[in-house]
């Protein structure tokens, strides 16, 4: 039951069996239906969380309302508000189940009791962020210095599944184009795979 988040967690250390048993011990499975969200804006985050099936979204509304999509995770990723967890801040963003989603979950309480048990996991969880950090400011510089065609490509290289798994909308969201756009460009890429 607990195969990818073992395997996930060993990419960064190694747990012994009974390291293993304590944590999955204070892991907990939530199961969420599609179009549900585990975060609104205002509420302040009470999980981190490792998707073992499906697929969320980060997002938040702009100025006009309109939904800005920040990031995708898919399974074998983690999903929290690293800010509003942390520092116990009110959310400024929304995190929504785009699928039937199962998420093993630490609360500020589990996650702590977890590494004052296991020390080793204060490396794993800052290995983890130096991870997302980079994610996120690799996302930073492509958005403000790639064409959006490249844009679209590096989404493409980063989350390969999630254009058969979302709406068009929601990609159009996370690059910054129109929706007519991606579909653009989407189609020009199937032609030019064809010529090949």
């Amino acid at each position: 039951m607990f195969q990818n988040i073992i395997k996930n967690i060993s990419r960064f250390v190694i747990l012994t069996p009974e390291e293993e048993n304590i944590y999955e011990g204070l892991l907990t499975l939530q199961k969420y239906p599609k179009k549900t969200h585990l975060l609104r804006e205002g509420e302040i985050c009470q999980f981190e969380g490792f998707i073992k099936e499906g697929c969320v979204r980060t997002y938040y509304l702009d100025e006009n309302g309109f939904e800005v999509t920040l990031l995708f995770a898919v399974e074998d990723w983690w999903i929290t508000d690293i800010d509003s967890f942390n520092n116990r801040t009110p959310s400024k963003i929304f995190i929504e189940a785009l699928e039937d989603t199962e998420i093993y979950m630490l609360n500020p309480e589990t996650k702590e009791e977890l590494m004052q048990k296991v020390p080793k996991f204060e490396r794993a969880f800052r290995l983890m962020m130096q991870r997302y950090v980079v994610t996120l400011q690799n996302r930073l510089v492509n958005t403000i210095s790639q064409p959006a065609t490249d844009r679209y490509l590096e989404f493409i290289r980063v989350y390969p599944t999630i254009p058969q798994r979302v709406a068009q909308y929601y990609i159009a969201s996370y690059l910054g184009v129109s929706k007519e756009f991606v579909s653009t460009i989407r189609k020009r890429l199937a032609h030019k795979e064809k010529q090949k």
